[in-house]
């Protein structure tokens, strides 16, 4: 469907952003997506992105999602917005999903927006369908004069967060999972644990918290009616620019430290870390043999091998993996191939996806799953959900799952440890509420 296209030259991108997030917010159906001018970010195409007001849209289960979307997105021919949650998985492979689910996200939800505005530089460009398109510069002088709300007053008594799974029983479960490797079911799995409060959160405020104490490259605040995921995540899962696939799996964490001298031993040290780098190459080989089932022969590259990249809360332990896609493989052909990604599941991936449900308490839903966009060509962007808060409003339950990489060297004390690390920006934004 064609769009009509305005470009603005805004004054101040941060002002504006904020600005616009705030408008956004009288929509049912939203999705931001923001780079936070992250210095390192490669292949980035904008630094910002909203998309509000679905036309159309589809809502899911697992049960040929995959399908589904292919056959919207061939009817739709345009920009489509939402996610993939985890439990895809199902979809792809003979797998099942039976653990507790509180917070109720469908499996998979994408919406074609009447409003996109991708954010450059100094320029917006507004995409407006035409049912809308008359609106577009009242939208934009509405947008610059919109005055942020003020942040609600933080309540008396802040969340009770709560632990679907204690110490004891965490480390008893990796010792399980070590036991499956011993026996080389596995060589690698990603175990997470929920943490979840009942109550209320303002989600646009507890948005903004979480991502000015962390800044990552690919944080997002996606609203569905009652459904709010918040979240700073710095991994991408996948790009496809025209014929060119990137894929940047995070595995291995270090904690920052205000010391600049310490900061940086303690950024050496990860670098170093076998165990950490025996968790990233493990895992840059599993998309590896991912992408090269739909990519041209010999263009699966490794662009960058564990490499130690700084994020405000912690460092991370990166590796990018490039391909070439192969002739006559759809956009969904790619996906299929490579979902859930295989930083979140583990190698061989079947198996460890297997073992995973059998260990972990509940259902990941969009938690390890995918927020990104198609554009009307094809071409598409997705990052990682970690790092994130989900809430559902209507239930007044409020989730966030933190996960490590369980190798043979695997200690049960240092993993919960690294999962309390992981949990620390989500746990101080929601106990100030």
């Amino acid at each position: 469907m064609n769009r009509t296209t305005h470009t603005f030259t805004i004054q101040d991108a941060e002002t504006f952003k904020t600005q616009l997030l705030h408008w956004a917010q009288q929509f049912e159906e939203v999705v931001w997506l923001d780079s936070n001018e992250y210095p390192n970010q490669p292949h980035k195409t904008y630094d910002a992105i909203l998309a509000v007001d679905g036309f159309t849209s589809i809502k899911t289960s697992y049960e040929d999602a995959f399908d589904r979307l292919e056959e919207y997105q061939h009817t739709t021919k345009d920009w489509l917005f939402g996610y993939l949650s985890y439990d895809l998985k199902n979809d792809i492979e003979r797998l099942t999903s039976k653990n507790e689910d509180h917070v109720g996200f469908p499996d998979l939800y994408f919406f074609q927006p009447k409003r996109i505005f991708l954010i450059k530089g100094a320029q917006v460009e507004m995409h407006y369908l035409p049912m809308v398109d008359d609106e577009i510069d009242y939208d934009y002088k509405e947008i610059t004069q919109t005055t942020p709300y003020q942040a609600v007053s933080k309540k008396e008594t802040s969340l009770h967060i709560k632990l679907k799974i204690h110490k004891e029983a965490y480390k008893e479960k990796v010792r399980t999972m070590l036991r499956y490797i011993q026996k080389g079911d596995i060589y690698e799995a990603n175990f997470c644990q929920e943490f979840f409060a009942n109550g209320s959160i303002d989600p646009l405020q507890t948005y903004q918290e979480l991502n000015a104490i962390s800044k990552p490259p690919f944080a997002t605040f996606l609203k569905l009616e009652d459904l709010f995921l918040l979240s700073a995540t710095p991994e991408r899962y996948l790009k496809k620019e025209r014929n060119t696939l990137w894929s940047s799996p995070i595995k291995g964490t270090a904690a920052r430290s205000e010391d600049v001298h310490e900061d940086a031993a303690f950024a050496k040290a990860l670098s170093e870390d076998p165990k950490e780098r025996s968790e990233n190459i493990m895992i840059v080989d599993l998309v590896r043999n991912d992408l090269s089932r739909i990519a041209q022969k010999g263009s699966v590259t490794v662009q960058e091998l564990c490499k130690v990249h700084p994020f405000k809360q912690v460092h991370q332990m990166i590796s990018t993996v490039t391909a070439k896609i192969g002739v006559g493989i759809s956009p969904l052909d790619t996906i299929r191939a490579t979902f859930p990604m295989g930083s979140m599941t583990g190698a061989p991936k079947i198996r460890a996806m297997e073992i995973i449900e059998e260990l972990e308490e509940t259902k990941r839903g969009l938690y390890s799953g995918a927020v990104g966009y198609f554009t009307p060509d094809g071409d598409f962007d997705f990052n990682v959900i970690i790092r994130s808060i989900l809430y559902n409003a209507a239930a007044n339950y409020i989730s966030y799952s933190v996960g490590s990489a369980i190798t043979i060297q695997s200690d049960p004390d240092k993993e919960y440890a690294e999962c309390l690390l992981k949990a620390k920006a989500m746990r101080e934004v929601l106990e100030q509420n």
